[in-house]
């Protein structure tokens, strides 16, 4: 009886080693998608202006 409680055993400490790994895999590859949408949010609000060429100076300036 005791090897197959062992045996229970090990085989129920590896199911949880497998939960655990794979929700932390989960929440790990949410935060990065929270953080990968907001840094394109502040991208798309940092509006860059379009440079045009100057004909006087021949410098470019913004639009």
């Amino acid at each position: 009886m005791p090897p197959l409680i062992a045996l229970a055993g090990t085989l129920g400490g590896l199911a949880a080693v497998r939960w655990v790994y794979r929700t932390a895999k989960r929440i790990n590859h949410e935060i990065e998608e929270a953080r990968m949408a907001r840094v394109a949010e502040a991208a798309r609000a940092q509006e860059i202006p379009t440079l045009r060429l100057d004909p006087r100076t021949g410098a470019y300036r913004p639009g």
